[in-house]
């Protein structure tokens, strides 16, 4: 289906294929409504490619005296885990202590221990670890000062199929959702939003649609949006990076969480998807929203982190597979470290109109949902379904564990999509895990494309040079051979 084919109006149209778009979407599907969901690039293409992938209650936010986001955090994910457990699976953590190093051991337990009050969950229970179980864990640990380490347990997910499966799920409701669709601007009558004209990215094809209540989540784009009637939040952009290693040269048992000795921010590294993922950054960004791209001072900055907690593994920058960057879409509360900002979302409306931006990957059915309750405000036909209701009608045979094979990508290639990395980047993720940037998995990509899509000769070759040339440019890791 392309804009041709959509009806005249619709009672919802949102405006983002993001996680929280997606999110909106799929409860707007089953509320009784006509809904249509508009991206302007792919589905999860933005932020919702380049996240840390976890699914996490947000332990570091109890430091900031975040503790209603961490209660709900924590109850989402443990809610996930039960609706989706083939998207979103557990991951235990370990958490090395040394003596000296801030924060201390013990207020660190403390945090767990609030931690798994709010999960309530007797299975994912904190433990304290002397230096010779954690060494059995995890024997590439320094070993000078070694008091410890903390286990816990949070999740893991692939955030881009966890996009895509709410948007299937919301299709199958009886939703629309069209990606390579832009919002050009919002249409306004008799003092209200009514609607918004829409454009084919590829083809320039235009067209107006009617609606009674428009969503703008187009996270780190909300303030773009041409004709909201109201100011949209002031952001601050701030970039996450993150590499990727191969797991035969970093084989962790379990994700391995610890604080930069140059700044106590956290970092991480965990087995995903058949490798092995370091990260994160957090700094300002201030470069193109579209192209976020890992820089070497932060490859550097997560080496020098990991040389500190392992530094016998001897990791080089030129051993890893690929890099990914994303902008977190944060709400501007002045200056401060990027890290101590909140990941609080923001919501503003006027007549036919709401806007939706930051929040955090594992909350989004709670944000979707608010979103929804002040829409039906303007659209009573709009009834939101109980809030126990599970998010998806069944779980399949996924895992953000394993690595993506040929027979997945030929399986995913009906899963609307229009370019060769919306299948290698998205709907699966080779070409950030596999040797080549995924190059082993091309031919038999190109092969479901032409069957699936009809793609001839002309078109194969295209697409290949296309996302070569584009796995290049942003996904090279900086300093690298």
């Amino acid at each position: 289906m392309r804009l041709a084919d959509l009806a005249p109006r619709y009672d919802l149209v949102v405006i983002g294929g993001g996680i929280t778009g997606a999110g909106i979407f799929r409860e707007a599907a089953r509320a009784g409504v006509s809904v249509l969901l508009v991206e302007a690039r792919d589905f999860a293409s933005g932020t919702s490619s380049w996240s840390s992938k976890l699914v996490h209650g947000g332990l570091r936010y109890l430091q900031t005296g975040e503790w209603r986001l961490t209660a709900e955090s924590v109850r989402e994910r443990q809610r996930l885990l039960r609706e989706a457990p083939d998207l979103v699976e557990r991951l235990d953590f370990l958490l090395p202590c040394y003596r000296g190093v801030k924060p201390s051991r013990g207020l660190v337990r403390l945090g767990l221990w609030l931690y798994d009050r709010f999960a309530r969950d007797a299975a994912a229970r904190s433990q304290s670890l002397d230096v010779t179980a954690s060494l059995a864990i995890t024997p590439q640990l320094a070993t000078h000062n070694l008091l410890g380490a903390l286990q816990y347990q949070d999740a893991r997910t692939d955030d881009c199929r966890l996009v895509w499966r709410l948007i299937e799920q919301g299709q199958r409701d009886g939703g629309t959702a069209l990606n390579y669709v832009r919002a050009a601007q919002l249409l306004q009558a008799q003092g209200r939003i009514c609607g918004a004209a829409l454009c084919d990215a590829e083809t320039g094809d235009t067209r107006e649609i009617e609606a009674t209540v428009v969503i703008n989540a187009s996270g780190v784009w909300a303030e773009s949006l041409q004709g909201q009637g109201i100011a949209a939040p002031k952001l601050r952009p701030l970039r996450g990076s993150h590499l990727v290693y191969p797991h035969a040269r970093l084989p962790l048992p379990c994700a391995v969480s610890f604080f930069h000795p140059r700044d106590r921010r956290p970092v991480f590294a965990y087995p995903w998807q058949g490798a092995t993922l370091i990260g994160t950054t957090d700094l300002d960004h201030r470069e193109d929203l579209w192209s976020p791209r890992m820089t070497k001072p932060e490859a550097d900055y997560l080496l020098e982190a990991f040389d500190w907690l392992m530094p016998g593994v001897g990791l080089k920058l030129d051993e890893a597979l690929s890099s990914f960057a994303g902008v977190r879409a944060i709400i501007d509360e002045g200056e401060g470290r990027p890290s101590s900002a909140s990941r609080e979302s923001a919501q503003w409306t006027a007549p036919g109109f709401i806007g939706i931006t930051g929040g955090k990957l594992t909350t989004f059915r709670v944000t979707a949902r608010q979103v929804l309750a002040e829409a039906a405000r303007q659209l009573p036909a709009l009834r939101l379904v109980s809030n126990d209701a599970p998010l998806f009608d069944q779980p399949r045979q996924e895992s953000p564990s394993l690595a993506p094979t040929a027979q997945q990508v030929g399986l995913r290639a009906t899963e609307q999509v229009r370019h060769l990395d919306d299948l290698l980047l998205r709907r699966s993720r080779a070409g950030l895990v596999l040797p080549d940037f995924g190059e082993a998995l091309i031919e038999p990509a190109l092969a479901a494309c032409r069957t699936a899509l009809a793609w001839g000769g002309a078109r194969c070759a295209a697409e290949a040079a296309q996302y070569r040339a584009h796995m290049r440019q942003q996904h090279t890791v900086p300093g690298s051979n």
